[in-house]
């Protein structure tokens, strides 16, 4: 189990609220969660304020470490306790400046390797120049060097 730290006014804005200190409610991300394709039959997702709470047994390590980056990454989300069956995921946040290069550098020591970090980020990930500071990225630790 691990609590993951998210920057509550970074992400993607899901609700018509005008507050980004508003969380958005379990619907809200489960309606996200199915429109990026994860499967998260088998998990539990509540929310109770900005804190995301995901429990249950995943179909994959990938999906469990993409469904809480899928909901930490939401404007109004500063935490996510991760209480699902697993390995604890390795996570990188964006800071000004990064770039994938820079970030598959410090992480997984080539730079040449960012196409690995972006495939391991999507659906959330579109470009690979489209990423910002505080976005929380996946780490993959079971490709090769």
């Amino acid at each position: 189990m691990g609590l993951w730290n998210f920057v509550k006014t970074a992400g993607k804005k899901l609700t018509g609220k005008a507050e980004a200190a508003d969380a958005p409610d379990k619907d809200a991300l489960l309606a996200e969660i199915e429109a990026l394709g994860l499967e998260a039959s088998g998990m539990d997702v509540s929310v109770e304020g900005d804190k995301v709470r995901v429990k249950g047994k995943a179909v994959s390590q990938d999906v469990k470490e993409k469904v809480i980056l899928a909901v930490g990454n939401i404007e109004g989300v500063a935490t996510v306790e991760d209480d699902v069956e697993g390995a604890d995921p390795v996570f990188h946040t964006v800071q000004k400046g990064d770039t994938l290069s820079a970030i598959a550098q410090k992480t997984l020591g080539k730079a040449s390797r960012y196409p690995e970090i972006f495939e391991a980020n999507k659906p959330m990930l579109t470009h690979p120049d489209k990423i910002y500071p505080g976005q929380v990225l996946r780490i993959p630790q079971d490709t090769q060097a």
